[in-house]
């Protein structure tokens, strides 16, 4: 067994890992570049999102739960000719069973440290790649998959992207499961944000349907990066966790990855993806590429995407609200779309030539890539007036979603609101409506945060 625990405390467990997830065909030249760079910023960063991983099996958004232990929590990176351990002091003693480090969470561990530590290194010394263009981020975006190994040429398109929020109700998330469920079924792979409500459902359904059809090899994608690791924790079922470096580059993966999406009711964060995505399908030069996108959920539900439509029609207009087709409590009619959307999907890539596995063909602007810092100057600059092209119209709502959960869960959203109060944002009054009463539905129906009780918004509109 890889584990060997050392002292086992009441609460928190000293253990040594060896490494998987690739890392343990290393050189001794880059174990101790490696090494050299868990110090400074690099090692904070691989210490907050370990601990995040390992605080998997507690539901909770607060980050100040993970802040009050990462002062006595530490990680070491430590060289064998075999590859690389890891020493880790003070791990939330819920990782682990009779002493050992759970399976799945020593394999997330490492993959923290490919994603975080090894990439960093390998991004500095290959000049080819950079995230200063358009054409650099997704290449930079296809290097990041191909060295976690998610890129599997030669497999038919099966992989359905699942948004939708961490904060849902029981009946809510009983409906993600089923629809999973169905996805499964039909042989389908789980691509979601890794947390746990709408995000670790149709996982956990998709896992029943794949047992029930032998499928021993199902994968279960998790995508997340470090800013929001914290407050969303990988959920257990996630058996591939990639960590992109910000939430521009988290998105364009999703797109780039997935070959249908599925949303699910959520919050700000859901209307965010939900804006990214339906701004790249507005843009003119993707007009005739097939997207597969459904907006789904149980009879409930119903008014949630009503008000979500009715905001995209006041914002965006018909042409948008063409992108996206509305099921309500028809998990079975949801996975007969996504199938015969993925099957579009597969002969428009075979008949242009575009890769299954990554979709090259989309064009993806500039303005859904460059990362967007939620400082309150930048809030207050957005550009949320109606006389520009609609596709940039939806780039900017979607970075005030993002501000805004920045503001919710975030650690320096929610450093920078404390500091300086909420959020301002100004814009065209027609739109500040919308947006006002979108904002204000999502906290009637508690889906700002978990604790929806002590909730504040960080933002104010003008």
């Amino acid at each position: 067994m890889n584990n060997m625990t050392q002292a086992v405390h009441s609460q928190y467990i000293d253990t040594e890992i060896t490494a998987e997830s690739g890392l343990e065909l290393l050189t001794n030249d880059e174990i101790q570049r490696l090494s050299a760079h868990t110090t400074g910023n690099d090692y904070e960063l691989l210490k907050k999102c370990t601990l995040a991983v390992l605080n998997s099996t507690n539901i909770t958004d607060d980050i100040s739960f993970i802040q009050q232990q990462f002062d006595h929590f530490n990680i070491e990176v430590m060289q064998l000719n075999k590859g690389v351990k890891l020493k880790i002091k003070n791990a939330p003693s819920g990782a682990f069973v009779d002493g050992v480090m759970i399976q799945g969470l020593k394999e997330q561990v490492f993959s923290v440290l490919r994603d975080v530590v090894f990439l960093k290194q390998e991004l500095e010394t290959n000049s080819r790649i950079d995230f200063n263009s358009s054409s650099g981020c997704t290449n930079a975006i296809f290097h990041i998959l191909r060295n976690a190994k998610a890129l599997k040429p030669g497999v038919d398109p099966n992989m359905v992207v699942c948004w939708g929020g961490h904060a849902i109700p029981h009946h809510e998330y009983e409906y993600t499961k089923e629809v999973g469920y169905r996805l499964g079924l039909r042989g389908h792979d789980i691509i979601t944000g890794c947390g746990i409500g709408a995000m670790k459902g149709p996982m956990k359904g998709a896992l029943v349907g794949h047992s029930k059809q032998r499928i021993t090899k199902g994968r279960y994608i998790g995508i997340t990066e470090p800013g929001i690791i914290a407050a969303e924790s990988p959920n257990p079922i996630v058996n591939e966790l990639i960590i992109m470096p910000d939430i521009e580059k988290r998105l364009e993966t999703f797109v780039r990855m997935g070959h249908s999406f599925v949303v699910f009711p959520g919050g700000v964060g859901t209307a965010e993806e939900i804006l990214y995505i339906l701004g790249i399908l507005l843009h003119p030069q993707n007009q005739n590429i097939p997207f597969p996108l459904i907006f789904t959920g149980p009879t409930e539900s119903a008014d949630y995407f009503k008000r979500i439509d009715q905001f995209i029609g006041k914002t965006l207009g018909p042409e948008a609200q063409s992108k996206y087709q509305i099921i309500i409590d028809d998990p079975v009619k949801v996975a007969k779309r996504v199938q015969s959307g993925v099957t579009e999907v597969r002969e428009y890539r075979k008949k242009v030539q575009d890769a299954y596995h990554f979709n090259w063909q989309l064009h993806i602007d500039w303005d859904f890539q460059e990362s967007f810092d939620p400082t309150h100057q930048n809030m207050a600059s957005l550009n949320l007036h109606p006389e520009q092209p609609l596709h940039l119209l939806a780039a900017n709502l979607r970075k005030a979603f993002s501000g805004i959960v920045a503001g919710n869960v975030k650690e320096k959203g929610i450093a920078e609101v404390n500091k300086h109060g909420p959020y301002q944002l100004d814009g065209n009054p027609d739109i500040m409506d919308e947006l006002d009463g979108l904002l204000k539905a999502f906290v009637e129906q508690k889906r700002m945060k978990l604790d929806y009780k002590g909730y504040v918004p960080c933002y104010q509109l003008r």
